[in-house]
């Protein structure tokens, strides 16, 4: 019997038609997998599921996923994160810590800072939304800025990030942006290309970072990650998820705490 597959044109004009008929019969699509996204097991002739395909510089990689989950789609990717979504995949990479209390850090470009990206759940009315608390090590100057200041939050404001007066309220959606997760583990942070062209990370781990299974449930729900971001110091590392909303509502009243939704890689922003 056909598969409940969906093949999107993007991915059929990557893979070309015959591959994707082959799909969509069965003949090469599997018995059942494991969601790309939300790790958990999917069949696809009884679960509507999404043809996924992971393309480096090199290399391309079909996957599945459940269409609940993320939609059929393309998701240009850096060789090396293919690598590691491959490693996830197959179960050889891994695991490093990325629950709260456990930033994974990521050199930012021109060497200026590290950016420690901490995973939790943030409650706001009465539901748990997954979340990425970002805080650099060390202060971030404008490009091309001799001076010492800190425009870490300025800059971000300025590519659409919101000022945080109050946590209990949800971060609009950021166009442009969205959250790799590959295998049920966060690869990267993307933002818009320059100039038109396809996203490039913004924030990007140097090994797959695995996430709670609370944390899966929660973004298979939403389908969002909410992003916050505050300036070196402001929030620091906290070892529990009531610590850590502590810290980001004193951010908060202070003025030092900027936000956004952000959507699963490739899937469109409102």
């Amino acid at each position: 019997m056909p598969r409940m597959l969906d093949v999107s044109d993007e991915v059929r004009a990557e893979i070309g038609d015959e591959e994707a008929d082959r799909l969509l019969v069965g003949d090469d699509a599997p018995r059942s997998y494991d969601c790309t996204s939300c790790r958990t097991p999917g069949d696809p002739e009884n679960d509507r599921t999404s043809t996924v395909l992971f393309v480096g510089e090199e290399t391309a990689v079909l996957a599945f996923a459940h269409a609940t989950c993320i939609p059929s789609q393309v998701v240009s990717v850096s060789e090396e994160q293919l690598q590691g979504a491959v490693r996830s995949i197959t179960g050889d990479s891994p695991a490093s810590a990325s629950d709260t209390g456990a930033p994974a850090p990521q050199n930012v470009p021109g060497g200026q800072a590290v950016l420690g990206i901490t995973s939790g759940l943030v409650l706001i009315g009465g539901e748990l939304h997954p979340a990425l608390v970002v805080e650099p090590t060390a202060p971030i100057a404008r490009p091309g800025s001799d001076g010492p200041g800190d425009d870490f939050l300025p800059l971000l404001i300025e590519q659409g990030f919101i000022p945080v007066t109050d946590t209990s309220e949800l971060p609009t959606l950021l166009g442009g942006w969205s959250v790799l997760l590959a295998a049920g583990q966060l690869h990267a942070v993307l933002q818009p290309g320059t100039e038109g062209g396809g996203q490039v990370a913004w924030w990007q781990a140097h090994q797959a970072l695995s996430v709670t299974d609370g944390w899966r449930t929660a973004v298979q729900k939403t389908q969002r990650v909410l992003i916050y971001a505050a300036p070196v110091g402001s929030i620091g590392q906290q070892p529990r998820e009531d610590l850590l909303r502590d810290a980001l509502d004193k951010a908060a009243a202070a003025g030092k705490l900027v936000a956004a939704a952000m959507p699963l890689a490739g899937t469109p922003g409102a």
